[in-house]
């Protein structure tokens, strides 16, 4: 049977679409995986492990997470230069990008005569304009502020306000200084222009520092001029002491110190490290000098300048003596000069001396007695002392008399002068000795007082030191602890409280003695961060208690300053009602809540910084709301602006309060 001719030609056509179809197919499925092989092995060959890649149709699909944009980049130009850019289609995501740490915030202020530069990183809120005028007053109007300073908006570490407040408050003490600033931690380097000062601000800082936060500190002074360069040591019964040391270089210190302590020196000596040494070999000749005191065994030896005076016990054997002087002659570096005294006795009796005796009182009152040459020398040596002691403070009870040496009143001026470094005491003159004995504050009295006599005397003269030192006696040792200042103002008000007018803030006049009282208490402890504190008992309204708290605590802080005390860290706060320490349902209750307070401000006492509200330094606003009320309006709290019944609670227990 035959098929149509429309039919066998209809067949033969699908037929051969069906064949071209499964060929096309085909031709493409090889070119898919073709293209993604060839793509695939590219990716890897740039350690583009992490990459996937499938093609469909003339596209390909470049899936997976890039470790980074550029990774993600990398593998875009990898995959396009195998295939067409435009058919590489990109389904790839990145990893997540970890949060920023926040940076180290720091901060270097540097001072100078110049002015000042700020150099480092500070918080994008801070108050930058606040802390330039700071500084600029700090500086002095003609001084210059440099600002270097980048900021960044991250949160404030909790250790950076502190800090910050700490090292703006130490500058001002500081005129050439670098001050490293960071949370938690403060760096100072520091000139200071004597050894006294230093002392003094290493104890202001220590007593200052909040609680938290690290100090390093590294204060420098200028090595004081030593004039006359003076040695003096005394050897009595194996037993050496200094009266002065002084040492230009830290080895020759412990050069001295070391053939001393060989000798027999008594502990806790030491030599000063000063300028003014007359030769390089000060130790050398120094250690000479000691030698022959030990092969002596006894006597003085003086070191004034290059002039060494070595004395003897009298009834020392002259042949020994004379062996040792000139043993240590040749020892002695040159420019060093010695003369040796052997004193002899008088066999025919003690002759009468002229003497002078100046007596130092602990309140400050000087007497003298003894002989004078003539009218002239007394009328000299009194002016002198009134010079050195105060004209209301001197008593003259001296004698004149023929029989004393032509230098006698360069002797007693020279005994004046080394009395004048004693807080009390005495010093005895005679024509062959000076003699000093007392009490001072100050640890180089001896020193200094050995330096006077040195050269005034000049060498070959005979004295003795005998200076004790008590702490009590030290200015810097007496400041009290601001511990110790809050106990003296809370005693000054154990019997009697601070009152004002009945119903006001005004202080009464019965509040001025107790005032003097706590303002000479308060100069003596120097700056305090010291919280002044008004409360009140609980009758009338909580709102008015809170404005006459802190009207009163004001008007003590003012009173305070009208007495000249400085109250730049003081700090006045009313808390009305909120803090009763007795019961408010007793008159006797309600007497002892109405009350001012002094109270330290301590680290931990702060209030949470409110990143919002953060000055440059970190510190927060101290003023309460009611406080900013009464400053900022200038209309203090009157007694007609309290209601009836707030005023009527007051009355009667305000005139003692």
């Amino acid at each position: 049977m035959r098929l149509p001719l429309n039919l066998t030609v209809a067949s033969t056509f699908a037929l051969a679409g069906i064949a071209s179809l499964a060929a096309a197919s085909m031709t493409a499925t090889v070119i898919e995986e073709t293209t993604q092989e060839s793509v695939q092995a590219a990716l890897t060959e740039k350690g583009l492990v992490w990459a996937e890649t499938y093609a469909e149709g003339l596209n390909v699909f470049l899936t997976g997470t890039a470790p980074t944009e550029a990774e993600r980049f990398l593998a875009m130009s990898t995959a396009g230069g195998i295939v067409d850019a435009a058919r590489v289609i990109d389904n790839m995501n990145v990893e997540a990008i970890a949060a920023l740490e926040p940076p180290a915030y720091s901060l270097e202020i540097l001072r100078n005569e110049a002015g000042i530069s700020l150099i480092g990183l500070i918080p994008e809120i801070s108050d930058r304009a606040d802390l330039i005028a700071r500084l600029q007053k700090t500086a002095g109007r003609d001084a210059q502020v440099s600002d270097l300073m980048e900021t960044a908006d991250y949160k404030i570490p909790s250790g950076w306000s502190p800090a910050m407040r700490f090292a703006l408050d130490a500058l001002e003490d500081l005129p050439r200084s670098k001050i490293s600033v960071a949370a938690n931690e403060v760096s100072i380097t520091a000139m200071t222009d004597s050894i006294e000062e230093k002392l003094k601000l290493e104890r202001q800082f220590s007593r200052e520092l909040p609680t938290g936060l690290i100090l390093k500190l590294d204060l420098s002074a200028p090595r004081p001029v030593i004039t006359p360069f003076t040695l003096r040591a005394i050897l009595d019964e194996g037993t050496l002491r200094f009266d002065a040391c002084s040492a230009d270089t830290n080895e020759a210190k412990d050069t001295i110190l070391s053939a001393a302590a060989e000798i027999g020196l008594k502990d806790g000596q030491d030599c000063r490290i000063g300028l003014g040494v007359p030769s390089p070999q000060w130790a050398a000749a120094s250690v000479a000098a000691l030698n022959a005191l030990q092969e002596l065994g006894g006597g003085s030896v003086t070191l004034t300048d290059a002039d060494i005076s070595l004395v003897v016990p009298a009834g020392t054997d002259s042949a020994l003596f004379d062996r040792v002087v000139s043993k240590t002659e040749k020892a002695l570096p040159e420019l060093f000069a010695l003369q040796a005294t052997l004193p002899v006795l008088d066999e025919n009796g003690e002759v009468e001396k002229a003497e002078f005796i100046a007596t130092l009182s602990p309140e400050g009152l000087m007497q003298m007695r003894g002989k004078l040459g003539n009218s002239l020398s007394q009328t000299t040596i009194e002016s002198y002392a009134q010079a050195r002691f105060g004209s209301e403070n001197v008593y003259d009870a001296v004698r004149l008399s023929e029989h004393v040496p032509a230098s006698w009143p360069i002797r007693v001026m020279a005994g004046l002068d080394a009395l004048s470094k004693l807080n009390n005491g005495s010093v005895t003159v005679t024509p062959d000795h000076v003699d000093v004995t007392g009490k001072t504050g100050s640890q180089s009295a001896s020193a200094e007082i050995s330096q006077v006599l040195s050269g005034r005397l000049g060498g070959g003269q005979q004295f003795s030191i005998d200076v004790a030192y008590e702490e009590t006696l030290d200015p810097l040792a007496s400041i009290p602890t601001p511990e110790e200042c809050i106990a003296k103002l809370e005693r000054v008000q154990s019997s009697v409280k601070i009152s004002f007018e009945p119903g006001s803030g005004t202080l009464d006049a019965n509040a001025a003695p107790i005032l003097d009282a706590m303002a000479i208490i308060l100069e003596e402890c120097g700056e305090l961060p010291l919280e002044i504190q008004g409360h009140t008992d609980s009758q009338g309204r909580e709102s008015m208690n809170l404005a006459l708290s802190q009207n009163r605590a004001q008007s003590v802080l003012a009173a305070l300053r009208d007495r000249r005390i400085l109250t730049g860290s003081f700090v006045a706060k009313g808390f009305g009602e909120a803090n009763p320490i007795a019961d408010n349902g007793t008159e006797e209750g309600r007497e002892a809540n109405r009350r001012i307070e002094f109270v330290l401000i301590t680290q931990d006492e702060e209030a949470p910084v409110d990143d919002e509200d953060v000055s440059l330094d970190g510190s927060e606003d101290t003023a309460t709301e009611g406080q900013e009320t009464l400053e900022n309006s200038g209309d203090p709290v009157d007694e007609g602006a309290l209601d009836e019944e707030s005023a009527t609670q007051e009355t009667g227990a305000d005139d003692q309060n």
